[in-house]
């Protein structure tokens, strides 16, 4: 079944500025200190306390977390380079697909258990959360989902060449969809987060074997 789209919490226009090479960014939970850099590289610092989840184990609801959400139409694939230095518990960065506050995935690098993993939540009605070691430097790294007919697979890359697999999974249908850079601290705040090359096309439609 479709999902329609919708957005509980409000989701704030970003001033019509042109970052990471697009004009219609929309902010849902503006951080406090962001910037854009003459190439429209996206730098920002979390605020406190900021996090996305559902019930699961924990049993809260947050919706707290900073996402710049581009539009992206039904089919779609879209990648990102990340680069921060993950210093606390939770700390994360990556990229986000949302419909609305019931209905999204993030996947990154989040701080656990002492090192940095490789983490993506995939939210429906209520998370889940997977992770595994990363084994190649945090501080610098890709991050690619494609959804399409149902499906979304998540992907990333040390170099932005070499793509292995993240995760496949259902992902519900919708005529739109959300995307773009994500950052959460539950724990703190400060932290840094560059983001860019942001690319959104259509689905690449390769072999699930295709590390291309």
């Amino acid at each position: 079944m479709a999902i329609p789209v919708s957005m509980a919490t409000p989701i704030e226009a970003a001033s019509g500025k042109v970052i990471l090479g697009r004009s219609d960014g929309r902010w849902l939970n503006e951080p406090k200190g962001w910037t854009v850099e003459s190439n429209g590289d996206l730098q920002i610092v979390t605020d406190h306390g900021t996090d996305f989840w559902r019930e699961t184990h924990y049993g809260f609801t947050r919706d707290s977390g900073h996402f710049l959400g581009f539009a992206a139409p039904g089919a779609f694939t879209a990648q990102l380079r990340i680069r921060g230095q993950y210093e606390k518990l939770y700390d994360q960065a990556g990229i986000m697909v949302r419909i609305d506050e019931r209905h999204w995935v993030k996947a990154g690098i989040e701080l656990s258990d002492g090192r940095a993993m490789l983490s993506s939540v995939l939210t429906a009605g209520k998370s889940d959360w997977a992770t595994g070691p990363y084994e190649h430097p945090a501080q610098d790294f890709w991050m690619r989902a494609t959804v399409a007919k149902g499906v979304l697979r998540l992907q990333v890359s040390a170099d932005g060449k070499v793509w292995p697999l993240v995760r496949l999974a259902p992902f519900p249908i919708a005529s739109s969809y959300q995307v773009g850079p994500m950052a959460c601290t539950p724990e703190r705040s400060g932290l840094k987060i560059r983001f860019s090359d942001l690319r959104i096309t259509v689905p690449l439609g390769k072999d699930l074997h295709d590390l291309s």
